[in-house]
């Protein structure tokens, strides 16, 4: 336990300073990203968690993507920096932006939202949308927390994704992260079990050519692809929770 927080905490003070520089111009935030894949590589190396991507498709560098993913664990963001290619932008619970030190970076970095906040749910589309425009991916869960009591089985998923990808005609990605709920749930202990970290990343669903009629098909779609994947590894638990 004191060896995995402490590694956490030793490699991100190693990035600091380079994270700070990293912000400073929108051209640089790139480089940022990268020091987040390099932090993820390394607590995961030297914290001995064993990490599997299989990829069911190959990523076409000339097209953008919106990545959506479940979420059940606060390995979730690491997991997905260590398994994306490219700069993908993170939406995430503006909470992240007041954790010290860490939140300086997220806040500069990616784009945060507090959802009890009409008017800051709506910057975040406004902001998303900016992101794609100037070439980036997005990275997004869309359960908008992490699943405490329900994982694996998924909560229901918010639009802001969705209408997004449509707006602009990008592609979703559904993402599955396997076991994260297992190795380190959100269960108040913060010790993580030590076990494959497996993530699939499915083939994209195109939008081209669908509307804002058509959000909810999409949303719908993506949750089953994911929610397949999940009933595929944990059949029995997973049916069992659905039922309540």
């Amino acid at each position: 336990m004191v060896w995995v927080w402490t590694t956490f905490v030793i490699v991100f003070s190693c990035l600091y300073i380079p994270f700070c520089i990293s912000v400073q111009r929108e051209s640089w935030k790139k480089y940022g990203h990268f020091l987040n894949k390099i932090w993820a590589h390394t607590v995961f190396m030297f914290c001995f968690l064993p990490t599997k991507v299989e990829w069911r498709f190959k990523v076409n560098k000339k097209k953008q993507y919106i990545y959506c993913a479940n979420h059940a664990s606060y390995l979730d963001i690491p997991t997905m920096c260590y398994a994306l290619p490219g700069y993908n932008v993170f939406i995430g619970k503006s909470s992240l932006g007041k954790v010290p030190f860490f939140g300086y970076m997220f806040r500069n970095l990616y784009v945060s939202v507090d959802r009890k906040s009409s008017k800051s749910k709506y910057d975040t589309i406004v902001q998303s949308m900016q992101k794609i425009d100037l070439g980036y991916n997005l990275a997004i869960f869309p359960e908008g927390t992490i699943s405490k009591n329900h994982a694996p089985v998924l909560m229901e998923f918010k639009d802001g994704a969705f209408r997004i990808a449509i707006e602009k005609q990008v592609a979703i990605v559904p993402m599955t992260i396997v076991n994260n709920w297992l190795i380190l749930p959100d269960d108040g202990n913060y010790v993580p079990r030590r076990r494959l970290m497996k993530t699939v990343v499915h083939e994209p669903i195109e939008t081209t050519g669908l509307t804002m009629d058509d959000v909810t098909w999409l949303k719908e779609k993506t949750k089953q692809v994911i929610a397949d994947e999940l009933r595929k590894h944990f059949p029995e638990i997973y049916n069992e929770k659905e039922k309540v």
